[in-house]
């Protein structure tokens, strides 16, 4: 695909481009039955691109920095500072923001090497949380994560955020925590769930084979469905008076005990 040449230039913020935009924004569920989703930033639009998925519209806006070349799209329009500024969530996003085709993954879209380092999630809906676990699975080298709530929007603008676009970037599926956990023990990966009781010190569990790393919401923990799929149960060592980590601080502790056990 070759990017297109810009097609018009928008001024109006009652545009239906941009108006189109704003309500994908807004509205998850627009998002899923259109099956498109929003991208700001060069950085996250190429990671979106190089994963695979299709730039439907880019909008630039020069004044902000924006230069379209070397991003592929079916379609590139320019928009004024003042329609940027309506349409952009966050500063800071080179004058860029495009709106993709695509939708959520499922387990079937993941593939598994030997020895994978899998990252499950079960009830961690905020966006802020979901795109800070992806960023140090990114970093961990982690082969997959997968998000365990019906809630979950992958594709939610903030998210997309506040990963800085390793949601594209490391294998992300959503499902049920037990369609996830039988998916995970007939591909013969070790379950460890995070939780307090009945566990043993992370550090003293054994990682190296493969192995998925399971943490819940700081509000509920698990379900009883991770609790006894588990191969064993792990804990963090809590030494003040608080007795929960954020589950995104949790993850990345974990996901970094698996590697320096690797290597």
């Amino acid at each position: 695909m070759t990017m297109r040449t810009t097609v018009e230039i928008i001024s109006s913020a009652q545009n239906p481009k941009v108006k189109e935009l704003l309500s994908l924004r807004e509205k998850s569920s627009l998002r899923r039955e259109k099956s498109l989703f929003i991208v700001e930033g060069r950085r996250e639009i190429g990671h979106a691109l190089e994963a695979g998925f299709k730039a439907r519209t880019l909008f630039f806006c020069p004044q902000a920095g924006g230069d379209p070349s070397g991003l592929e799209a079916e379609m590139t329009v320019e928009v004024s500072p003042a329609v940027y500024a309506r349409m952009a969530l966050r500063e800071g996003t080179e004058g860029l923001l495009a709106v993709m085709r695509g939708s959520a993954p499922g387990l079937a879209d993941l593939r598994l090497g030997e020895n994978p380092l899998v990252m499950v999630l079960e009830g961690v809906e905020k966006p802020g949380n979901l795109g800070a676990v992806l960023r140090s699975a990114d970093a961990a080298g982690a082969s997959a994560v997968i998000i365990c709530d019906p809630l979950t929007d992958l594709y939610n603008p903030n998210l997309i955020r506040s990963s800085l676009g390793a949601v594209f970037t490391v294998p992300v599926a959503c499902a049920g925590s037990a369609e996830a956990a039988a998916w995970l023990k007939e591909r013969g990966v070790r379950i460890l769930t995070a939780q307090l009781q009945d566990s043993h010190l992370y550090y003293d569990t054994p990682m190296t084979g493969g192995t998925a790393i399971v943490v819940g919401s700081e509000a509920t923990g698990l379900s009883n469905i991770w609790r006894e799929a588990a191969d064993a149960h792990i804990r963090i060592p809590m030494l003040g008076r608080m007795d929960s980590l954020n589950a995104s601080v949790s993850a990345a502790i974990l996901l970094f005990e698996a590697v320096r056990q690797r290597n």
